[in-house]
């Protein structure tokens, strides 16, 4: 079972924004920018491009709302999507808030955010939620 199998199931806590009966997205504790989301499918699968049709169909469809609310919180260019399937071996889709590519350097160190700043992110992303 993958830490993102686990943090659906709430066995690890999180910073839920959003959830459906596919997928889930949460805020990623180690964020490149503020704001930064992750979207995954509730089924584990491990290859992005592994996901079933529906899966592949709807994941955008998912986190375009939450993509909107990210973009009114925090000031950005636009919300850039990466696919990277390194770190975790559950398919997952990153949304950050970026205003040049470099904000997209997943090299970069991450930033440190207090509880409270995750929280208040957390809050304002939701508030501006809607699907």
């Amino acid at each position: 079972m993958t830490i993102f199998s686990r943090i659906i199931k709430g066995e690890i806590p999180c910073y839920k924004i959003a959830e459906n009966d596919l997928f889930f997205a949460f805020l990623d504790i180690h964020p490149l920018v503020k704001g930064h989301t992750l979207v995954i499918p509730k089924r584990e699968v491990d290859y992005f491009l592994d996901m079933n049709d529906e899966e592949l169909s709807q994941i955008l469809l998912f986190a375009r709302p939450i993509a909107r609310a990210i973009r009114q919180v925090i000031p950005c260019e636009r919300i850039g999507m990466s696919v990277v399937g390194l770190e975790v071996p559950h398919a997952h889709l990153h949304l950050v808030p970026i205003r040049t590519i470099d904000d997209l350097n997943f090299t970069r160190p991450k930033l440190q955010l207090s509880e409270e700043e995750m929280k208040q992110v957390q809050q304002q992303i939701i508030a501006h939620l809607s699907f």
